[in-house]
């Protein structure tokens, strides 16, 4: 499971599996995982996320969206 970074109490990661799938990123903290895709960034599940948490965490990602997307390419290949 490939950590792309982290930002306070979030780890934003993939699994090595997921090639198979569109771009997408994993997000963590505590019991929670939620799944949103990339590439057009929306949410796929919020995993035990509340909507507050999950606006902060869409937030992230267009903030980060490039460097995810590069992340995933260099991992996965384009």
């Amino acid at each position: 499971m490939p950590t792309i970074f982290r930002y306070g109490p979030y780890r934003f990661f993939f699994y090595s599996g997921d090639r198979v799938e569109p771009m997408h990123v994993h997000i963590e903290a505590e019991d929670n995982i939620a799944k949103i895709w990339l590439d057009p960034i929306r949410l796929e599940n919020s995993g035990g996320f509340n909507r507050s948490e999950m606006g902060r965490i869409l937030n992230i990602i267009r903030e980060h969206q490039i460097e995810l997307m590069e992340a995933w390419n260099g991992y996965f290949g384009s």
